[in-house]
């Protein structure tokens, strides 16, 4: 008896001490810098903060209650284009009108075990996280047309045109009478005639693509000139910590050629590439990317940056060009720190930034935000305080570069409490010029315009004379030869 007395007594020192072990180490890291701080052409990036353990604050999702509506900016107005949508992702306005939304979620798990007893606990508490930010459940895969046809900013008819098919479907895009969709393991190609009430084709599967994953979602955008399109894929791990074979054709944005139906990797090191749009300057493609966790609350900022074909961001190794990732194990290509590119604008720290739209001509704006690009930051669930639960503007030069720090469009989603009434998480342009915003934790989706404004002209495209190329070539020695020797020559 004395025995298990003992034994009694042990474990509950163990679990006394444990637990407070656990409290100490899970408190995490509170911010030192504003958001903004860590935001912008020149963020402040302070000494990383290794963590054993995710500083965790989670804004558990309560809804909107009726008549609640988000802050707009002044000048702005808000209404809500449709509710009562399951978990509503990605958005794609249709050259008709009509908007389709992908109702979507994480693809299920295939029960593999890479880790034994670590795995299982690793996906415990992801399957908590999920739980507790609103996305757990099963994904409903559908695509919905939403149409607004007498033009009162809310759409009255709601179709599901797809189910069949799809397999946690994110980025959408049409051409010619294709409807082209990104599962999280495949593009695939639908035949679709605007306006129609289903599809009822085949699908033609154009390409695979890394499945599943920690990001899943496969946003996708055709280029303007109609001959190819862009697939984001994001990694499976937050700096390769299972080893980088599993991460072959991740982090990364493909480019798949539709006349000559190949694909090539088009960009590297984005540890998760999500909005995808062109500027209305250059026509150069751009992207979201969320950056990494583990190094404290106020690293590493998400970014907004171009894409240049073969463009190199870093990651896992290296993070804002030069600032090495000392906890990676996987050996570091060689010149890393030369090629890779410095993001052109950052968002801010773990705000999670999503969906991405640059200024359309037509749009309903307002001045105040007539040239730029605007971001849904979906929201922190890993600092304190949290950061992001909004959409936000950022503003360009007339040459096409980014400037300032983000600006407030529509804000409200996070209470004081600590909880969420929602998460944005795509923007896309309705043909009336308003901008609508996706909530996927409340189902709803917002569409907000400034109601004394015209329509926008629009950005205007950069265009110069391109370098020309020399006519003859030279010997570099004797013009260095003929400078050296009218400058040593006395006059």
């Amino acid at each position: 008896m004395a025995l298990f007395r003992k034994i009694a007594i042990a474990l509950v020192v163990f679990v006394v001490v444990a637990g407070a072990a656990l409290y100490i180490v899970t408190r995490g890291d509170t911010a030192d810098l504003s958001v903004e701080a860590v935001a912008g052409t020149d963020p402040t990036l302070q000494e990383p903060d290794p963590e054993s353990i995710p500083t965790v604050q989670i804004a558990e999702p309560v809804g909107w209650e009726t008549g609640q509506l988000p802050e707009p900016a002044d000048g702005l107005a808000v209404n809500r284009f449709a509710d009562g949508l399951d978990h509503p992702r990605v958005l794609y306005a249709l050259p008709n009108g009509d908007v389709l939304v992908t109702l979507t979620r994480s693809p299920k798990s295939d029960g593999g075990d890479d880790g034994g007893v670590f795995a299982a606990i690793r996906g415990w508490v992801e399957s908590y996280l999920f739980s507790q930010a609103g996305a757990a459940g099963d994904s409903a895969n559908e695509i919905v047309l939403l149409r607004d046809g007498d033009g009162d900013g809310v759409a009255e008819i709601r179709r599901t045109i797809l189910s069949e098919g799809l397999d946690s479907p994110s980025g959408m895009s049409w051409l010619d009478g294709t409807l082209y969709v990104a599962n999280h393991n495949a593009v695939l190609a639908f035949d679709y005639e605007l306006g129609a009430n289903a599809v009822t084709s085949t699908p033609r599967k154009l390409m695979d693509l890394p499945a599943g994953g920690g990001h899943w979602m496969r946003n996708m955008e055709v280029h303007p000139d109609g001959d190819r399109l862009f697939v984001a894929v994001g990694s499976v791990s937050n700096i390769g910590e299972q080893g980088m074979d599993v991460e072959e054709g991740r982090a990364a944005i493909w480019e798949y050629d539709l006349e000559n139906d190949r694909q090539r990797m088009f960009a590297a090191g984005l540890r998760n590439p999500n909005g995808l749009d062109f500027s209305p300057w250059s026509g150069e493609l751009w992207t979201t990317v969320n950056e990494r966790d583990m190094l404290g609350s106020d690293l590493v900022p998400d970014y907004l940056t171009n894409v240049p074909v073969g463009a190199q961001y870093g990651w896992p190794w290296i993070y804002y060009k030069n600032n090495i990732d000392r906890r990676v194990d996987a050996p570091m290509p060689s010149f890393l720190t030369e090629y890779a590119r410095y993001p052109e604008f950052a968002l801010g720290p773990h705000v999670a930034a999503l969906g991405l739209v640059f200024t359309k001509e037509g749009h309903r704006m307002g001045d105040a935000f007539a040239s730029g690009a605007f971001v849904a930051r979906h929201g922190s669930w890993n600092r304190k305080p949290p950061s992001g639960y909004d959409v936000v503007y950022v503003a360009f030069d007339e040459r096409g570069n980014p400037m300032g720090k983000p600006v407030p469009v529509l804000t409200g989603f996070l209470n004081q409490d600590g909880t969420t009434k929602g998460r944005p998480t795509w923007v896309e342009w309705a043909d009336d010029g308003s901008l609508l915003v996706s909530d996927d934790t409340a189902g709803i989706i917002w569409r907000t315009y400034a109601p004394e404004s015209e329509p926008g002209a629009g950005v205007a495209r950069v265009s110069g004379e391109p370098l020309r190329p020399p006519r003859e070539l030279t010997d570099p020695r004797a013009t260095f030869e003929e400078d050296y020797l009218r400058r040593s020559t006395p006059q």
